[in-house]
């Protein structure tokens, strides 16, 4: 309890929580349900077990990373390391666990992670018919027809094609994202900021850079409005909608919660809080092994197979080993990993044809900067699980 006293008194008073870093991040990342309103996403049902098949030639993979070289796990216990906890499956089994920061109950936040849960939701109920890719945002959202979305599908809101270009710039109090992230309680704000991030988008002035569908423009923003429509094709909060067709159905451990701390406005574009063992049950969907935390029919058919794949040759990376970004992902790669990453450290990483899952959490350094753990862990799977290796 005077742990929780010191660190919820050392928030700042001039600025949004995120900002603080090192020990004060990791604490923050750790415990948003202390300090924090955060909205109830509900497991349901038997808990679907996760076996342990442990793998010591993860533990014992050598790496070379920030002047360190160790193996993967000396390496995530090294002091100057941020990342929180790691979790990894192969074929629905645990292979590798490990906690170096963290309790394996604690839910820590997963910031842009979030985005692939939406994206998800979206796709159940378009293969219900309830949403249709090709159809305009305001045939959703009648409020957004005068804004600078009016007239974009949501094919290309979920590619990130929209051809806006809404800064996510977190530092610039005036940028695009910040201005939506103030009515959230996601960014410093005072009583005279506005507060309805329904009425303040679609109203912003969001610059046009080039035709939608041409190329791809990360916002945080654009997963707003996603989120949006689903509420709107539901009649529900958003996080009531990923309690219906997820996370009630993957025999999730524990309940998450996405943070919405002003007016219990979900966050929908970074604030999923989750225990890592549930995450890493909602990657399982998209592989083989989805049977082990569900009927196998929680995400459409085929959906896995339709991000690998991707839906226009024109957002192609040109970034050699990386195919595209799509449905929120922010990289498929030649090798079928499809990643989605967080702000300070997390990640989700997802391999269908492997059958691999990882999932980790971490917090960012005194100086501002999180461990990259991506290219460290995609090397360490490659080798352990190489197209002709071992299983």
């Amino acid at each position: 309890m005077a742990e929780t006293r010191l660190m919820i008194e050392g928030l700042p008073d001039d600025d949004v929580w995120w900002t603080a870093n090192g020990k004060a991040m990791r604490w923050n990342n750790l415990n948003l349900a202390r300090f924090l309103p955060i909205a109830p996403v509900y497991r349901s049902g038997q808990v679907s077990t996760l076996q342990y098949a442990t793998n010591p030639d993860i533990a014992k993979a050598e790496v070379t990373a920030r002047g360190i070289t160790a193996s993967l796990l000396d390496f995530l216990n090294d002091p100057t390391v941020t990342t929180t906890g790691f979790v990894i499956l192969h074929k629905g089994n645990i292979v590798f666990e490990h906690y170096p920061r963290q309790t394996p109950h604690q839910k820590p936040i997963m910031w842009s992670v979030t985005k692939v849960l939406v994206s998800a939701v979206v796709a159940v109920l378009t293969d219900q018919g309830k949403i249709d890719p090709t159809s305009n945002i305001e045939y959703y959202i009648p409020e957004m027809a005068e804004s600078a979305y009016a007239g974009i599908t949501v094919r290309n809101l979920l590619d990130m094609a929209t051809g806006l270009n809404c800064a996510e710039d977190y530092d610039d109090q005036n940028s695009c994202y910040y201005q939506l992230a103030v009515t959230l309680g996601d960014g410093y704000y005072t009583d005279d900021h506005p507060d309805n991030p329904y009425e303040v988008l679609p109203r912003m002035d969001i610059e046009r850079v080039a035709p939608q569908g041409e190329r791809f423009h990360y916002a945080s923003v654009h997963t707003f409005v996603l989120g949006w429509i689903v509420e709107k094709v539901t009649g529900m909060p958003f996080q009531d909608a990923l309690t219906k067709h997820i996370w009630s159905k993957i025999g999730a451990e524990h309940d998450a919660g996405i943070l919405a701390p002003r007016f219990s406005v979900p966050i929908t574009y970074g604030g999923l809080t989750a225990a890592l063992r549930d995450t890493a049950r909602f990657g399982l969907l998209f592989t083989p092994s989805a049977t082990v935390v569900s009927d196998g029919h929680v995400l459409p058919d085929g959906y896995a197979d339709r991000i690998l794949k991707g839906s226009n040759p024109k957002l192609a990376s040109g970034i050699p080993g990386i195919r595209h970004n799509t449905e929120q992902w922010d990289a498929v790669f030649d090798n079928d990993d499809m990643f989605k990453g967080g702000w300070a450290g997390q990640g989700l990483l997802v391999n269908p044809r492997k059958d691999i899952v990882a999932v980790w959490a971490g917090h960012m350094n005194d100086g501002g900067r999180s461990v990259g753990m991506l290219p460290i862990l995609r090397d360490v799977l490659n080798r352990v699980y190489s197209d002709t290796g071992a299983d």
